[in-house]
């Protein structure tokens, strides 16, 4: 499900500060290999048995490539995924996350925000 209650989506930054403020926070950048895009993801742990719930950030480039290390990246509006052992994620709105995890997923968001905002007054 989008977690549009946020406003981290559309906040442009450099890679390695973005980078370095989502691992801060626990969120961890997903090994694939991509010119364009980059995607971190937060593990949310349940008491459900055999499930775990995910909020995954992406990005794409709109100046370098991510390859490089040197691109600056524009936020997408972040989702919320439920994993079903041994299914996979799926992020689609008819999967009736719980309010307290949709709750907890937006406190980490604004945390990021707040951040993100932080470390663009300090450097302009």
């Amino acid at each position: 499900m989008k977690l549009e209650n946020t406003e981290i989506q559309d906040t442009v930054l450099d890679l390695q500060p973005l980078t370095y403020i989502m691992e801060r926070n626990g969120f961890v950048l997903a090994g694939q290999w991509d010119y364009e895009r980059v995607t971190y993801d937060y593990k949310v742990n349940s008491p459900e048995k055999n499930i775990t719930y995910y909020i995954r950030v992406q990005g794409h480039a709109i100046e370098g490539d991510v390859d490089s290390g040197k691109a600056v990246i524009k936020i997408l509006t972040p989702l919320l995924g439920i994993h079903h052992y041994p299914h996979g994620v799926e992020y689609g709105e008819e999967q009736g996350f719980p309010q307290n995890i949709i709750d907890k997923a937006e406190r980490i968001l604004n945390n990021v925000d707040d951040q993100l905002k932080q470390f663009q007054a300090e450097t302009n």
